[in-house]
């Protein structure tokens, strides 16, 4: 413990963060000027990684919630050596390392993307959770820790409740929470917007919780120090702290706690940034420097660091030695393989719903894939996640042996903690819950995309058929939301979401085989809650013919020179099986029947592909129990999409197939009506 260079350091801190944000004339410098104390304390003192392997799978984990205070994690980063001076003077500039918002970077420290705030923590009790469900079945000495950082906004936001219910439900001792408390947000002080007692209300979710000054070192390390011996409570450290602490006037006065310090460069408000740099041992005319006596006490650190986890390395290796069996079972976790699974042996009943289908792939999974989390917002036996739950147990506070997360009615945190989940590694994570309120959840799933992370999300009830609920329950929007991303490219230049909604039990085993086999982008199979007439094979194995789903579409009809091609997907595809036996009947109109699992995964293959299913000189009908958009771009403009452009409405699903149209016989009758109608444009 050396109080001067503790001084020193978080004084660097504050320097960086305050020239970072000057330089780029963009930023939010008074939030790290105040988390500087903790921060250095944390790394220096109890933060457990591998300078020399910032991968390490058994390292601690930093989980930044207000992902607006990324300069505290830029400097503190540039101490410990992870950026260079050019890094964090080009932040937020083209090209940079160091962005606006912290996105993802494990070789640099950065564990998580942030910036909508609430996410950042909640992804962090995921990363709990998975540290739990790890330890339950590999012991004791997986004991790293998942520390995450908040501010007044992160707070504030709705889904803090979801977290903070299940942290504390879950007792997940393992995760360990700084509140900078700095009674300040963007454009207001923090008493103009609620008067609530935080401390109580974590402790009434089942938190340790302790409030502390959090600029005193001592303060902050016996906070540290309890909450890393806590066994049965996550930890809550409020740390009242100071907005833009540190910072100057022109005339030398403190100019410190004001709200305008925190969304701007403090040149642009009443404190002055050259007196301030001085005032915090930073040399003006090189503000990007470490200061020296820091440099070298960092440089010493980071030894000290690695040698600590090399002597961790052998710990983990002695019972790596001594437990072959599971230290082979645990590499493998963590490689992210799949074992050999065989989606063809599951068997289905006919003309079963493809939620139900899901169920019997779950139970699959539950009994071959041992390191899957599954999670349903209170719908298990809904959703039919429940064929998973039967061959496994919930988690529970002591016992994360199980594999199943009952999260409640909370759909965002639950896929947030997904996404902390993947983050850490190790563990696949399956989330479920009605395709209407995949509406609650798209912030998360949006972060999944840009994060690149293999969530699988399951959304059943797929449509109006949901019935007598009503509009509310009834998705009609909410394909065109999620295929939208499908058109999104990541970072990668890879398609952003993998949207899969089979058309029967066979495509929905290949749709849960594309999904686990989808390990670096999010996806979703959107499935239905109403039985749904099997597509008839053509030839020994539907599940066979069903596999060429994995070119994001296929013929699952096909006669020679049809009159016109029809084209769906989901339970759509049989009402187009009803239609087309019904047009040749009647009218000796021939017809293909194309089944479009995925338009973002078909249009990745060959033209000549594409065209071989959709042919463009032919008459094109598209079927949806969405919004026609579904469909319109597969079509084409000579072609015609048959969907819903109103919302639902209350009565059994039978009746509204029948009111909307979605019948065979009034699908067979709207073919014709769109044939004659082309036939009368062409002359």
């Amino acid at each position: 413990m050396n109080k001067k260079i503790d001084q020193q350091a978080a004084d660097n801190i504050r320097a960086l963060a305050v020239a970072m944000v000057e330089k780029a004339n963009s930023g939010h410098p008074g939030g790290p000027m105040g988390g500087a104390d903790f921060m250095h304390i944390l790394y220096s003192e109890f933060f457990n990684y591998d300078p020399s392997d910032m991968a390490w799978p058994f390292r601690d984990r930093f989980f930044m919630d207000a992902g607006h205070l990324s300069t505290l994690m830029y400097a503190q980063y540039y101490l410990l050596g992870n950026y260079e001076k050019k890094d964090i003077e080009n932040f937020r500039q083209w090209g940079s390392i160091t962005p606006g918002h912290p996105e993802v970077d494990v070789a640099r420290g950065i564990e998580n993307t942030s910036g909508p705030l609430g996410q950042g923590h909640t992804m962090g009790v995921g990363a709990a959770i998975a540290a739990k469900f790890l330890e339950a079945r590999f012991g004791d000495w997986m004991n790293h820790k998942i520390y995450g950082f908040i501010s007044d906004g992160g707070i504030q936001e709705e889904i803090s409740q979801g977290a903070g219910r299940i942290a504390g439900h879950l007792g997940l001792s393992n995760f360990i929470m700084f509140f900078d408390s700095n009674d300040i947000q963007l454009s207001t002080s923090t008493d103009e917007v609620t008067t609530e007692d935080t401390a109580m209300k974590y402790e009434a979710w089942g938190w340790k919780v302790v409030t502390i000054d959090g600029h005193n070192h001592d303060e902050i390390r016996k906070a540290l120090t309890d909450a890393n011996n806590e066994t049965e409570k996550p930890t809550l450290i409020i740390g009242k702290t100071i907005m833009g602490k540190g910072c100057v006037a022109a005339d030398g006065s403190m100019f410190e706690g004001y709200c305008e310090l925190h969304g701007q460069p403090i040149g642009h408000t009443g404190a002055d940034y050259t007196k301030t740099l001085i005032n915090l041992g930073a040399n003006p005319e090189a503000p990007f420097d470490k200061y020296d006596d820091v440099s070298a006490f960092y440089d010493t650190l980071l030894k000290e660091k690695t040698a600590k986890a090399a002597e961790k390395k052998a710990e983990i290796e002695t019972w790596k030695q001594a437990n072959k069996e599971l230290s082979d079972k645990l590499d493998y976790f963590l490689s992210g393989e799949l074992p050999e699974l065989d989606f063809e042996s599951i068997e289905h009943k006919a003309g079963l719903a493809t939620r139900a289908a899901s169920s019997n792939v779950l139970a699959y999974l539950a009994e071959h894939v041992e390191n899957m989390i599954v999670s349903s917002a209170d719908l298990s036996n809904s959703d039919k996640t429940d064929g998973f739950l039967k061959k496994t147990q919930a988690l529970q506070k002591g016992d994360f042996s199980g594999s199943f997360l009952q999260a409640g009615v909370a759909e965002l945190t639950m896929a947030c903690i997904a996404n902390g989940i993947a983050l850490h590694g190790g563990i696949i994570p399956v989330v479920a819950t009605f395709f209407v309120f995949s509406d609650y959840m798209k912030p998360a799933i949006r972060l999944s995309g840009i994060q690149e992370l293999g969530v699988k999300y399951v959304w059943t009830h797929d449509a109006f058929r949901v019935g007598e609920d009503g509009p509310t329950h009834q998705p009609i929007e909410q394909e065109a939301q999620i295929r939208l991303l499908e058109k999104l490219k990541n970072h990668k230049g890879k398609n952003s979401f993998l949207a899969l909604r089979p058309a029967d039990s066979a495509e929905t085993a290949v749709a849960w085989k594309m999904a686990l086999e989808n390990k670096d982008t999010p996806s979703g199979l959107i499935l239905s809650r109403q039985g749904i007439k099997d597509v008839p094979a053509n030839g020994a194995s539907r599940y066979q013919e069903a596999l060429a789903a994995e070119k994001g579409g296929y013929l699952v009809k096909e006669v020679e020179n049809p009159d016109v091609v029809l084209v769906a997907n989901g339970s759509e595809v049989s009402t187009l099986i009803e239609a087309a036996k019904l047009l040749e009947e009647k009218e000796n109109i021939k017809a293909n029947i194309a089944s479009i699992i995925s338009e973002g995964v078909f249009r990745l293959q060959p033209k000549s592909y594409q065209e071989s299913v959709i042919p463009k000189n032919k008459p094109l009908y598209g079927l949806t129990a969405g919004l026609p958009i579904n469909l319109e771009g597969l079509v084409g403009e000579n072609g015609k999409v048959f969907g819903v452009d109103h919302f639902g409405y209350s009565a059994p699903a039978g009746v509204l197939d029948d009111k909307f149209g979605f019948t065979g016989e009034k699908v067979c009758q709207n073919v014709i009506e769109y044939l004659n109608e082309a036939s009368v444009a062409k002359v």
